[in-house]
């Protein structure tokens, strides 16, 4: 183990930590209030389990995906895929139904989210399917699988109805594919084919009875002057949002004194840690956690860059547009620069399916890293043995 750890980015490690550590405390914070007032539990139930989320992610993640070559993940690649496939589909029969959405599996004191981990299964099998299909040259509509398999995805998240999960994991999966070395022409054949489709597709959930946006998200598309609508419920999130951003000032209120936290902000601890982070920390605080998910994403793209082998590169690229997304989704949701989806902030939100989710494909990254430098020193090694 630790010549395993001595090979991890240390920066990305560090930083994951000391995320993760912050976000506890912001959880702790910002879910006093309303786990007392509103959910009728202990003021420390969400940092608890919270606690558990992020205590048995960094277990699995040191004694298990570090350890896993990622040329192994073709044996389990089948299995994933077939397996979210199932898990998407069952939640129309068994899933458990939150804010007008079916996304949800209720496992004892666990709420499972297959959504969540539907983006990290397909990094996880474009990163393998492709790193064989240029080996091997295959076939323009071969190339086409991956791609089909994302859309099947897709359909499946929007018809829960979970648009931004969807939007995310599509964004994810077509920057993928553009990343992906295969001819120009050939790739260009081929986002017409997935153009069409996803027109035949948007046509046929659009006559289908389906409803993909309900009231409460149709809602959200008036996301503009969110003061103006303090009434509506969109608006009155994001307004209190800004609240508690002018609250904090440069230098904040102080750890526990934000007042939106006090049932103005209903999901203070999920989509709007942010804001009450400010508030409480401040705006120079803030702008320090921004500067530090800038460099999260660069030693991540540093990594993906160095990979040697297509694999480890998609499984890099694909977590850094994972995390990239999902930062600019929330931020400008809160911001009323887009529509507000729900998505959470990435180490800071309170969640378990995505933390679990989060933290481990950040291991896989490191696992990635790993594998390089062992390669170059395999390589370096070689050099002087053959002088």
């Amino acid at each position: 183990m630790k010549n395993l750890v001595s090979k991890m980015d240390m920066p990305l490690l560090i930083l994951t930590i000391v995320y993760s550590i912050l976000g506890l405390v912001m959880i702790l914070s910002a879910s006093s209030v309303s786990a007392v007032l509103r959910y009728g539990v202990s003021s420390s139930y969400f940092f608890i389990r919270q606690s558990m989320f992020v205590i048995v992610s960094l277990m699995i993640g040191f004694t298990f995906v570090l350890r896993l070559p990622t040329s192994k993940y073709k044996y389990v690649t089948p299995i994933l895929v077939i397996g979210m496939i199932a898990a998407l589909a069952g939640l129309f029969i068994y899933g458990k139904i939150t804010n007008g959405a079916q996304s949800w599996y209720r496992i004892g004191f666990f709420n499972l989210q297959p959504a969540e981990f539907a983006k990290s299964v397909i990094i996880i099998y474009m990163a393998v399917f492709y790193s064989k299909s240029l080996k091997k040259k295959k076939t323009l509509y071969y190339n086409l699988i991956p791609v089909a398999v994302a859309i099947l995805f897709f359909v499946l998240i929007a018809m829960q109805p979970d648009l931004g999960g969807a939007i995310i994991l599509a964004g994810i999966s077509f920057f993928l594919f553009n990343i992906v070395p295969i001819d120009r022409e050939g790739k260009t054949k081929l986002i017409k084919v997935v153009g069409v489709g996803a027109i035949l597709i948007g046509v046929l959930l659009l006559n289908s009875g389906t409803e993909l946006l309900n009231a409460m998200q149709m809602s959200r598309l008036e996301f503009k002057n969110p003061c103006n609508r303090y009434s509506e419920n969109t608006g009155y999130q994001v307004c209190n949002g800004f609240i508690a951003i002018h609250n904090g000032g440069l230098l904040g209120m102080g750890l526990g004194n934000s007042t939106q936290k006090y049932l103005y902000l209903p999901e203070a601890h999920t989509d709007f840690i942010f804001p009450i982070l400010v508030e409480e920390l401040g705006l120079l605080v803030g702008g320090l956690v921004i500067i530090g998910y800038g460099v999260i994403l660069y030693r991540i793209l540093k990594i993906a860059k160095m990979a040697d082998n297509p694999r480890g590169s998609i499984l890099a690229y694909g977590t850094f547009l994972l995390i990239l997304f999902h930062l600019l989704v929330n931020f400008m949701g809160i911001l009323a620069l887009i529509p507000l989806t729900g998505v959470p902030v990435p180490f800071l939100s309170y969640g378990g399916s995505y933390t679990i989710n989060i933290l481990l494909m950040t291991f896989v990254v490191q696992r990635v890293a790993i594998e390089t430098k062992t390669n170059q020193a395999k390589r370096e090694i070689a050099k002087i043995s053959n002088k």
